[in-house]
């Protein structure tokens, strides 16, 4: 696991992962980017900033159809207001970030899948990338590119792989964060659908490959 990560790292470099300038950004560009890409959701973060409207209560207070305007590049923005609404009024009623932030992991953790629309991979990119928590994000892209190394099946949940990770690498933040923004970075340019085997950092080895040969 840890050549895969420096195979990776060499080939890219440091990610700066995640894109946000509070806990909050961070927290909402999380509930947005499911089933979208990353450029979408910068958009819809823009909306809100340029009108000042980036914070809960700000959003909790918006009608819906108002902030489904303000998110419509992220798609899905009407499901994606509704989520974000119920979001930021949970982290109102829990005393906020600072308070979340003193929270152990595990509860935290739990606290967050009872949230409207908050599933185990959003749950995990707040827990990882806002409150700096040991926990690996589980996603598509993990599971597809350690299928083809050979490393898992590929239909475990979840939560067998996230303990698999978690397990293999130890409790590392900073590893964790690095790990999953290469491997994101990776499978969207290279281990895609269609693998662009020929540029893979990572061929020399990997089964796939073989039978791609």
């Amino acid at each position: 696991m840890l050549k895969i990560f420096q195979r990776l790292h060499t080939a890219y470099g440091p990610q700066h992962w995640w894109p946000g300038e509070t806990p909050f950004e961070v927290m909402v560009g999380a509930v947005l980017t499911q089933n979208t890409a990353w450029t979408n959701v910068e958009k819809a973060i823009a909306n809100l900033k340029t009108l000042g409207r980036l914070r809960a209560g700000t959003i909790v207070d918006l009608p819906l159809p108002q902030l489904a305007a303000l998110l419509k590049p992220s798609g899905y923005f009407n499901i994606k207001a509704a989520r974000l609404r119920s979001f930021c009024a949970w982290l109102l009623q829990q005393g906020g970030v600072a308070k979340l932030a003193r929270c152990a992991t595990p509860h935290l953790r739990a606290a967050l899948l009872d949230v409207h629309g908050v599933g185990p991979e959003t749950a995990d990119d707040i827990l990882l990338y806002a409150f700096a928590r040991p926990v690996f994000v589980i996603d598509a892209y993990t599971r597809r590119l350690f299928a083809r190394l050979g490393l898992v099946v590929g239909t475990e949940s979840y939560e067998q792989l996230r303990f698999g990770f978690e397990t293999a690498l130890g409790a590392d933040v900073a590893l964790f964060n690095e790990y999953h923004a290469l491997i994101v970075h990776h499978a969207k340019d290279v281990c895609r659908p269609r693998p662009r085997c020929a540029r893979c950092c990572l061929a020399q080895g990997c089964p796939a490959r073989e039978d791609q040969d």
